[in-house]
């Protein structure tokens, strides 16, 4: 059973309900009002009728030939205290029996329905006495056949109405149930192509001006594609670059091993080249392997405090070992600074960043390397006279394996494996920092580390330096 048929049902069972419920209220009401009229006559009349009584010395009632034309409606009968029929009007004629032989003789007035030859009647028994005496009993009555029929259209009345309303909401909430519903079932229909074909780049059309559950949860179902889209490319990327850095140096060590095996003897070169491609694999695993520990929320820190300008100073030494005397390294504006954190972690960050700037900086173009000291805040740069990074890559920069199309056609030769800028960022962001990104293409890149002097939750680097469209993992 379909939910849209489901909902329907339950829609239309409450209905029923609620209009069942209603209309028995109703009815009973109108069948109350009906009752009391009639009650409320058959007194007016009972009291007519008893000031038209006398009674002689003897308490016995003395009836006037008057009083048996007093209603045409109003059926009647006197009893005399021995239940002897005294009188009746000219309508009871033909009953020779009393209209409600249950309530004659009793002392108390009572309202009674009873059926007599085929017909309802509403009937009063009233006792009457003289000087608290009883010396008979007055009963009155009237035919209900007129008041029945009109409760039994006004029943019919109901029970049509109620039927035609739950059909028409039947009608009406298969109609409008399923129009809320068809973004459920275009969900479905999408993510069902999306699992045929695996093109996770379609889109839930979403209601303009709704806020509706149903529209958050299709919005909520486009930001899951656009991640998973996201993760799948990062996927089919990464497949590819550790494929491809995998495939140089494990070609190039079978090669060297090889070469020696037809040499049978050690070559001093082979042998310094798959030390140098071993050391490369085992970076490789070791940074994936660090993603891998900060994705999940379980990157190793040690923190104790540290001075970051000692580590910046080693930063520039290696730098200098990596450029080999190709680029022009400076530092500028060097202030004292000790911070909080892992000083093996930071200075992994400051020397990814460091290698990322080497790495696209063409020869003979600037690097300078910063330390500013604030208040509560380090702040850490790195800025290049590169060739910048295009818009389009912004959104990727921190993501791993991301080392973009323009920049890989630029420059083939440089190292690394597409994980320094992702691992940088995770550090740092452990040790509740941030990394500020400001570019220009043709001019260079600016990149700004923030510590905190302490682990203090509350505190905030300040807001500047952040490129637009820049996009941070969560």
């Amino acid at each position: 059973m379909s939910l849209r048929l489901r909902l329907t049902l339950v829609y239309s069972g409450m209905l029923s309900g609620f209009i069942g419920l209603l209309s028995i209220l109703i009815y009973a009401f109108v069948s109350m009002l009906f009752v009391n009229f009639i009650d409320d006559y058959l007194e007016d009349n009972a009291n007519l009728i008893i000031s038209h009584l006398q009674a002689d010395s003897t308490g016995n009632l003395i009836v006037g030939s008057d009083l048996l034309l007093l209603s045409d409606d109003v059926f009647f009968q006197i009893w005399s205290a021995d239940l002897q029929l005294i009188a009746r009007s000219e309508n009871a004629a033909q009953l020779t029996h009393a209209l409600d032989p249950v309530s004659l003789g009793e002392q108390v007035v009572q309202f009674n329905e009873v059926e007599i030859d085929g017909e309802y009647f509403r009937i009063l028994s009233v006792p009457l006495k003289v000087d608290n005496q009883p010396s008979g009993c007055l009963q009155a009555g009237l035919e209900l056949g007129e008041i029945r029929f009109t409760l039994k259209l006004i029943k019919i009345a109901f029970l049509v109405s109620a039927i035609f309303a739950i059909c028409v909401s039947i009608v009406l909430g298969w109609i409008v149930i399923g129009h809320a519903l068809s973004p459920l079932a275009i969900m479905a229909d999408i993510t069902n192509r999306i699992t045929s074909t695996n093109d996770l780049s379609q889109r839930i059309p979403l209601s303009t001006g709704s806020g509706d559950e149903i529209n958050a949860l299709a919005l909520n179902f486009n930001q899951t594609f656009v991640r998973l889209e996201r993760l799948f490319d990062s996927q089919r990327r990464f497949l590819a670059d550790v494929s491809h850095d995998l495939r140089t140096p494990l070609t190039v060590i079978k090669g060297n091993v090889g070469l020696m095996r037809i040499m049978k003897t050690f070559d001093e070169d082979s042998l310094n080249t798959i030390e140098k491609e071993v050391d490369r694999l085992s970076r490789l695993v070791g940074d994936l392997l660090l993603m891998a520990q900060a994705e999940a929320g379980k990157l190793p820190l040690t923190i104790v405090e540290v001075d970051v300008g000692e580590i910046l100073l080693e930063v520039f030494e290696e730098m200098n070992v990596i450029s080999g005397g190709k680029h022009a390294l400076h530092l500028g504006d060097f202030d004292q600074a000790r911070v909080y954190g892992d000083r093996d972690r930071l200075k992994q960050a400051f020397l990814n960043l460091g290698a990322n700037a080497i790495n696209y900086t063409p020869e003979g173009k600037r690097i300078e390397l910063r330390l500013i000291q604030h208040e509560d805040w380090v702040e850490c740069v790195v800025r290049d006279e590169g060739q910048g990074i295009p818009k389009e890559e912004l959104g990727l920069l921190f993501e791993r394996f991301s080392r973009g199309e323009k920049s890989r056609t630029r420059y083939e030769n440089r190292s690394g494996f597409g994980l320094g800028l992702p691992i940088a960022y995770w550090i740092v962001r452990n040790h509740k920092g941030r990394i500020d990104v400001e570019t220009q293409e043709g001019v260079g890149t600016v990149f700004t580390v923030w510590l905190p002097k302490t682990q203090d939750e509350e505190s905030h680097p300040p807001l500047r330096g952040v490129s637009p469209g820049v996009n941070y993992p969560s």
